[in-house]
């Protein structure tokens, strides 16, 4: 049986599309973050997001559009891992 690889399936940011868009947005994607500019602003994103501690004082919306910013730069990395799959 021949495997459809353009068959939707649910993709690393949860979002149904073909396994051949997905890749194409992970590549292109690490492409972006693969320059020393690239990986300054990445730096860059990681301390103002996931490597911030907040104190017990944040508010609820506050926490929430923290932990937002937080998945974003995590999809972004997430993204630059599964393109490292890809190529292989």
């Amino acid at each position: 049986m021949e495997k459809n690889n353009n068959k939707p399936k649910i993709c690393v940011d949860g979002i149904t599309r073909s396994p051949q868009l997905d890749s194409q947005i992970s590549l292109t994607l690490a492409q972006c973050f693969s320059t020393e500019s690239g990986k300054e602003v990445l730096r860059y994103l990681r301390s103002i997001t996931i490597e911030l501690v907040n104190g017990a004082n944040v508010s609820t919306d506050e926490l929430r559009h923290i932990e937002g910013q937080r998945y974003i730069v995590g999809l972004i990395e997430n993204r630059i891992q599964h393109a490292h799959k890809v190529k292989k």
